[in-house]
């Protein structure tokens, strides 16, 4: 265990430079991130702020970015348990409307494609009622995740067209 974590040090170590200079073969020509500054600053590893996702070497989501933003969007009004952008997948947390205290849902929003189409998005979502017993599981109305797919899709759709003017 200790020659594997003095070899990652090692590793770690040999990777820093002082020169300000990236490898050639790493650095794209055009991209602005993954080159280190010549202040010798940690802008190679977080950025400056001044890139753009339309950059060639600049950050891109692993799912198509209209329906993240529609996912976020549409499912604002629910706390957010967990999101990750390169898996596409978004979570939130079991949510209780003001007018049915003794109801709650959860949502799972899975997006699978980098691509807007419709079949890119699969929504999952979960009910729970609350009896004398605690929450229990109750039956979703087989509506419900369509609906919540057909308004993240038509969001997705508004931003889409929105980016083009």
């Amino acid at each position: 265990m200790r020659i594997l974590i003095i070899a990652a040090c090692a590793c770690l170590l040999a990777a820093c430079s002082t020169d300000g200079t990236a490898p050639a073969a790493t650095a794209p020509a055009t991209a602005t991130i993954g080159t280190p500054s010549s202040s010798g600053s940690w802008d190679w590893l977080f950025g400056t702020g001044e890139e753009t996702a339309i950059d060639a070497g600049g950050p891109q989501l692993g799912v198509n970015a209209f329906l993240w933003r529609a996912t976020l969007d549409t499912l604002n009004f629910m706390p957010l348990s967990s999101g990750d952008p390169v898996g596409g997948i978004v979570i939130t947390d079991w949510y209780s409307a003001p007018e049915t205290p003794n109801d709650r849902m959860k949502v799972t929003a899975y997006i699978l494609d980098r691509r807007l189409r419709a079949d890119a998005l699969k929504v999952a979502v979960f009910r729970q009622a609350r009896t004398a017993d605690g929450w229990v599981d109750a039956a979703v109305n087989p509506n419900t995740p369509v609906r919540v797919e057909n308004a993240i899709l038509t969001r997705a759709r508004e931003l889409h067209l929105a980016s083009l003017q």
